[in-house]
């Protein structure tokens, strides 16, 4: 299986996975998050981590999103990784934001992982753009 793990400082990730599972479906046992929430140290949230990840079995790899490139939470996902011999089988994107995650969840069972995380980062670059409203001035002076 292909886990999508989100991983975030805050609320942010549970409430992406939320959002995920609001638009891709209910009870996925795909897609897995944890956050480093404040007052919290590192150990906890590694601890935390571990726990997500105790159910990724030997043939099954993990597409893993965090908030922020450098971020604690990214760092610390990383050495546990490292630690329980997951890391081989994880690629890491930085920057999560909810298109990105939807598609990758709807997408990543279609494709060899190498060639979506290629797509995932072409299509979120895409994504961004100024969300713009014509606005006629004329119409706005007669209305004040």
């Amino acid at each position: 299986m292909k886990y999508v793990v989100l991983v975030s400082h805050g609320e942010f990730a549970p409430g992406l996975h939320k959002a995920v599972n609001m638009l891709a479906g209910e009870e996925r046992e795909d897609v897995l998050s944890t956050s480093l929430v404040n007052g919290m140290g590192a150990d906890e949230f590694a601890e935390n981590v571990k726990q997500v990840l105790s159910v990724v079995g030997e043939d099954d790899e993990i597409i893993l999103f965090a908030d922020i490139v450098g971020g604690s939470p990214l760092a610390t996902t990383a050495n546990v990784l490292l630690e329980t011999g997951l890391l081989a089988k994880t690629r890491m994107i930085g920057g999560m934001n909810l298109p990105l995650v939807l598609t990758c969840v709807l997408s990543k069972d279609d494709e060899e992982t190498s060639e979506l995380i290629d797509e995932l980062i072409e299509g979120a670059r895409e994504q961004i753009k100024e969300f713009v409203i014509a606005v006629d001035d004329e119409d706005e002076e007669e209305d004040l």
